[in-house]
């Protein structure tokens, strides 16, 4: 047997052991948080306290059943061992942990010491767990050891039941094994737990569990995005990549009172909750066997807990990018690790790059001749994500860049200014990568909140902004004078210009786009997009059957 050493600081250690006696028939974990100064003297008293009001409370609960007191004739020894040689009282928990083949001896029971042996530190199931999604962990941290080595092991039953380590009810029936396990109908109104025994290459930890705290319900039905997966069934060869873009819609704009009743009051409350919705966008993203994902709104809670960790599972890499300021979402590009090495990856905060980088020197001279529009812009949080991403196939490059633009309706001049910005930087490490001797192609995703006859748009596809564009006046006491634009990129968007790709009482039009360079790339196929009915049987976006207010572009995009 063993006693799970953890330390929990410089100064403090946690001891654990299951301690059973089969004459009174005790059989429990007892935990102890010491000091690492305390003694072996302290230790040993320490233990025989804890264990000794154990057994005292279950004798208050077994002595009508029991015969005799067996507990009147219970004497409780406990000796510290190394080998043989009991250890000195003297000697500190300090320098307990460092010595070799350490047991703890309690009336006859070894426990070898394990320090720091694979540790759950937290495992938890989602809230909502629908039929016909797989299950993940919302929550799931190790210490000494990655999650990947980690055995998960999955039951169901009809009734709950309390979780104990080594719970072996039979009203548990195991179901599954993995890092996720895929639920059905045949799951409905049943609890579900989840096992994880911790491991690395040559060592066990203790075993821990979480039970669900509601029974898996009944899934929405087939959804839009069902019928979009027959077409990316397969992966794109390697003659090419398929791409998304996609904006979530982050947990922190759908977690109000205003929302519910507001924005979005067609939507049911426990539609817009993120562990419901977040089961609609893993299916989703996942059925379109992508190679590269742009993703905006994403939560960091959610990038950290889902993202990053079920599709590393799924052999892609994921790179988050904040925005600036107080606000917690931001933006992801996931890749398929398979197809493409991560050459570099940075971020940028677009108001911050204005007054001091030289690359849009012309843009600053520009805005801060006006006092109004030089602070509304400086003050925006919008940043944009680069990454070099290089084919593992035929060793060409893609710069990829993806972006959220500023959203307010009078702001067509600062989200011209914006674009520019992003596009000369990623256009820069474009330039960079072609000094390197690379062959290098374009690319630039994200929710550009502009429709097709916007400044954005002109300045990606018509590649030249003339200084009297309307878009510069969006704002009359804003207005951006003396200052034309040049795209030197040509650039096409690889999903057209649809009807929508955000929908919602207030509002629908085309704000998301799939920009790429269209000397280097074409088009293989663009995934349809859903139908103005399928969008609006639940009145609008987000809705049960859509997990946000705006929909994926899909794209599969072949080199030249």
């Amino acid at each position: 047997m063993k006693a799970y050493c953890r330390t929990k600081s410089e100064d403090r250690v946690d001891i654990q052991f299951q301690y059973v006696d089969p004459v009174i028939g005790l059989d429990r974990w007892f935990n102890f948080n010491r000091s690492m100064d305390d003694n072996v003297q302290q230790i040993k008293e320490r233990i025989v306290t804890n264990i000794d009001k154990a057994c005292l409370k279950y004798k208050k609960k077994k002595l009508k059943k029991l015969p005799t007191d067996p507990l009147d004739e219970l004497k409780l020894e406990v000796q510290l061992l190394q080998g043989c040689e009991i250890i000195s009282p003297d000697v500190t928990c300090r320098n307990l942990l460092v010595m070799p083949d350490v047991v703890i001896a309690v009336n006859g029971q070894l426990y070898h010491l394990d320090v720091d042996p694979p540790t759950v530190k937290t495992l938890k199931l989602p809230t909502s767990i629908m039929a016909g999604y797989q299950v993940y962990l919302s929550k799931f941290e190790v210490e000494y050891c990655i999650t990947s080595e980690c055995e998960l092991i999955w039951y169901k039953s009809h009734e709950p039941v309390n979780v104990t380590p080594e719970d072996s009810s039979e009203t548990w029936v195991q179901v599954g094994t993995g890092f996720s396990y895929p639920t059905s109908n045949s799951d409905i109104g049943s609890w579900l737990k989840v096992k994880c025994i911790p491991r690395n290459s040559s060592r066990v930890g203790l075993p821990e569990c979480a039970i669900s705290s509601q029974v898996v319900e009944a899934g929405p039905g087939q959804c839009p995005f069902d019928i979009r997966h027959n077409f990316t069934k397969e992966s794109m060869g390697n003659t090419g990549f398929r791409v998304v873009t996609y904006n979530i819609l982050a947990d922190l704009y759908t977690d109000s009172e205003y929302t519910r009743k507001v924005l979005h009051p067609y939507c049911p409350p426990y539609a817009l909750a993120i562990d419901y919705r977040k089961q609609l966008i893993l299916k989703e993203l996942i059925g379109y066997n992508a190679d590269i994902i742009c993703l905006q709104e994403v939560d960091g809670k959610v990038f950290d807990s889902d993202l990053k960790p079920i599709f590393s599972s799924l052999g892609f890499g994921a790179e988050f990018s904040k925005k600036g300021g107080q606000v917690s979402e931001g933006m992801t590009c996931l890749f398929n690790t398979s197809k493409f090495r991560l050459v570099e990856s940075c971020s940028h905060i677009l108001a911050e790059e204005l007054p001091k980088n030289p690359l849009v020197n012309d843009l600053w001279e520009a805005v801060k001749k006006n006092e109004d529009l030089s602070k509304r812009i400086i003050d925006r949080t919008t940043s944009c994500h680069l990454l070099v991403l290089e084919s593992l196939f035929n060793g060409k490059r893609v710069v990829v860049a993806n972006t959220h633009l500023y959203f307010h309706p009078n702001a067509d001049h600062i989200r011209l200014l914006q674009s520019c910005v992003a596009l000369r930087l990623a256009q820069n490490l474009r330039n960079c990568q072609l000094e390197l001797g690379k062959e290098v192609s374009l690319l630039f995703c994200g929710d550009f909140n502009s429709t097709p006859g916007s400044g954005v748009f002109e300045l990606m596809t018509l590649q030249h902004i003339d200084h009297d564009n309307e878009a510069w006046s969006s704002k009359p006491e804003e207005a951006v004078r003396d200052l034309s634009l040049h795209n030197p990129i040509a650039m096409e968007t690889a999903c057209g210009t649809p009807p929508f790709t955000n929908y919602t009482s207030g509002f629908s039009g085309c704000l998301d786009y799939i920009f790429f360079e269209k000397s280097k790339l074409v088009v293989e196929q663009v995934v349809p997009l859903p139908s103005l009915e399928e969008v609006t049987r639940h009145c609008a976006l987000p809705s049960i059957v859509f997990p946000s207010d705006h929909i994926a572009l899909i794209a599969d995009l072949k080199w030249v």
